[in-house]
């Protein structure tokens, strides 16, 4: 019996019947696609527009970090058969944050594995279709789960007015303070780290001052508050209007690592873990031997905005023994849960000065701070809790370290 060999004839017709496959399953993936994924920012949504041509993908994402919607496109897009692969790099805060997605396509959507750096990559489905009009927020304003964001109760009020409108204008006519980056040596991290640091007008090695430490969200540096809320200015008026104590206010790098570049993004979200022993073991030592300070902890404030935020809680409530004044502004998902950051209430009482907690009723990660809240009400743990109508946004945490500032020291 002759045994069937395949002519060129039916094995040119296999190719041609396998790529017209491999092209109908790519012109499926053509469309818009939605998704949501967790991150250390809490809940994020996504959307795809993609487009097949043959084994290339094309398009762009749009996505929402730090709190306002941004659209990147595809790069290096490739098909093959159910699989999909391409990257994208977004401007996050100033930094370019490189992104890698793996997707595998089945009738019900793309299960998508998503890689940011070296952080361990997360998975999550996309359908197809747009963001319905009602999940999208309306204002830029970091996503959560759906319910979350909106459980704003009476008790959820401003507990102060919005700053004046010139309130971190340089003003003429008044005294003015100094602004400086220094190095300290960090046992911690093995290098030699720096530090923004404003001193106070009159600043004076004769006279003793207290210290505020101030913590930036995850996209920042020790250049972040500076660029947020124009400290210099905004201590140079308060305490010209006699409004603030004289203090030196500490802005460092809360990323505790020999990279600790805001370009490494959220793949460093480990790094502000460590920076506990950073900030406790080697900054405050720095601090103290280098300026004219007050010592005890009735003279140390620590506060922090989003990533930052959760830090001050987490280190501030865990060590009252070194803060008295805490002010915790759009706290990220760091945060510890409200039991482990206050085991025994009783005992914290007697020891916190201020206990400031901060949100904006638009931000997406409300739940967080509100939690907290909830936790220090129950317990009878007095503190001062300031909602207002913002989102995850500079504004609102310029406006909480304006009233902070002068809450402290007194």
């Amino acid at each position: 019996m002759k045994s069937l060999k395949p002519t060129r004839a039916v094995i040119l017709s296999w190719t041609a019947l396998a790529l017209l496959a491999s092209l109908a399953h790519a012109a499926d993936i053509t469309g818009t696609w939605h998704g949501e994924f967790d991150s250390p920012r809490g809940r994020q949504k996504i959307q795809f527009e993609l487009k097949a041509e043959g084994n290339a993908l094309t398009g762009k994402t749009l996505a929402f970090l730090d709190g306002a919607p941004r659209e990147a496109p595809i790069q290096e897009g490739k098909i093959d058969g159910d699989s999909i692969s391409f990257s994208q790099v977004f401007e996050f805060q100033g930094n370019k944050l490189g992104i890698a997605y793996t997707g595998h396509v089945a009738e019900d959507g793309i299960t998508f594995t998503r890689t940011v750096g070296s952080r361990a990559p997360s998975e999550f489905k996309a359908t197809r279709g747009p963001v319905p009009p009602s999940s999208t927020p309306a204002e830029p304003t970091i996503p959560s789960a759906p319910g979350q964001q909106n459980d704003i109760g009476p008790e959820d009020k401003p507990a102060y007015q919005p700053p004046p409108s010139n309130f971190n204008a340089p003003r003429e006519g008044i005294a003015h303070g100094k602004l400086e980056v220094i190095d300290y040596p960090s046992k911690t991290v093995g290098t030699t780290r720096k530090v923004q640091i404003y001193t106070p007008p009159g600043y004076s090695a004769e006279k003793k001052y207290p210290v505020l430490y101030i913590l930036h969200g995850i996209g920042g540096d020790e250049t972040e508050w500076q660029r947020f809320a124009k400290v210099d200015a905004m201590m140079d008026n308060l305490i010209a209007d006699k409004k603030a104590e004289p203090m030196i206010v500490v802005m460092p790098n809360g990323r505790a690592q020999k990279d600790d570049r805001a370009s490494a993004g959220m793949e460093a979200a480990p790094a502000f873990a460590v920076f506990e022993h950073d900030l406790l073991d080697d900054l405050i030592p720095a601090i103290e031997s280098r300026y004219s300070t007050r010592q005890d902890r009735e003279s140390r404030a620590l506060a922090g905005l989003s990533m930052g935020g959760g830090q001050t809680l987490n280190f501030g409530l865990g060590h009252l023994d070194t803060f008295a004044w805490i002010g915790a502004f759009s706290s990220a998902p760091n945060t510890k849960r409200p039991a482990e950051l206050l085991p025994d209430p009783a005992a914290a009482k007697p020891k916190l000065k201020l206990l400031m907690i901060t949100c904006g009723n638009k931000d997406g990660l409300f739940r967080i701070s509100k939690g907290v809240h909830v936790y220090l009400k129950e317990h009878d743990v007095p503190h001062l809790w300031h909602v207002d109508d913002h989102g995850h946004d500079p504004a609102h945490w310029a406006s909480a370290l304006y009233h902070f500032s002068q809450l402290v020291f007194h």
